[in-house]
């Protein structure tokens, strides 16, 4: 049965003609690029949005998994720091950007001849307060993932009998996430954002990390489990580096990581 369900996904793409696909170098989108390809071959191609909300370790990540499928990737170039709906950062803020990714999406399909264009979101993403996944819609993006009923943890397995080396990469979103809505998005806070989070994966080899920024305190978010990484000597450690990049505080966030915690208005 399992096979069979893969085998929906390659055949979703059948008599699709030339496909494009929205790809952030997460698992969702790569198996979706994967199966694109497997079915269409060179008419399905990659973009990624480098917009400069994403980290260069998730733009890097992109790269690397259209190297793996073999699939022609474009990138797409623009800075979400001059839409003034994006940062001010209120509650639809993921709404603003995905409009704006729509609007490019749109505009490239139809300068290249791709009749469909497709995401990474799956199931599971259909039960989270996603105001993106709506704005993508209104911009005719489909979800092959969800027509064809995966779950994560599906696609985690697939990519993984496939080869593609993130089919255990930690979920992740753009930097801004880590910002309260209500306190508005910088260039100044997405870098040290960045930085941090390079830190302590460095610091701790902890993979799923989220340094969140609350009015230039550092909170830190790992997996419950990692929480013992952070001894005293580390936590030394990342003080005077958070500090030298510009974080005024740093905290262990002791109920862990969770997708969303800070999705309240801040003042």
């Amino acid at each position: 049965m399992i096979l069979t369900k893969f085998d929906d996904l390659i055949n979703w793409f059948e008599h699709k003609n030339k496909v494009l696909i929205a790809l952030s170098g997460g698992v969702d989108s790569a198996l979706v690029a994967y199966a694109a390809f497997q079915k269409l071959g060179s008419s399905a191609i990659a973009i990624t949005a480098d917009y400069k909300t994403l980290s260069r370790e998730e733009l890097d990540t992109a790269k690397n998994v259209c190297s793996e499928i073999g699939i022609k990737q474009f990138l797409l170039d623009y800075n979400e720091l001059d839409n003034e709906d994006f940062i001010k950062n209120d509650s639809d803020r993921c709404f603003h950007c995905r409009m704006e990714l729509g609007t490019r999406l749109q505009e490239f399909a139809k300068e290249h001849d791709v009749s469909v264009i497709v995401d990474g979101t799956n199931i599971d993403d259909l039960g989270d307060y996603r105001p993106g996944i709506d704005a993508l819609k209104q911009n005719g993006v489909r979800s092959p993932l969800v027509e064809t009923n995966f779950s994560k943890s599906e696609i985690r397995d697939f990519a993984k009998s496939v080869g593609l080396s993130v089919f255990d990469k930690p979920s992740n979103s753009c930097l801004a996430s880590r910002i309260p809505w209500g306190q508005r998005v910088t260039a100044e806070k997405l870098a040290r954002i960045e930085y941090g989070e390079i830190i302590v994966k460095q610091l701790t080899q902890t993979n799923q990390v989220r340094v969140r920024d609350l009015n230039g305190t550092a909170k830190i978010e790992v997996e419950k489990e990692m929480i013992s990484a952070f001894n005293e000597k580390i936590i030394k450690q990342l003080e005077e580096k958070l500090k030298i990049i510009g974080f005024s505080n740093v905290e262990i966030d002791q109920d862990g990581y969770s997708p969303g915690k800070i999705n309240v208005i801040a003042d």
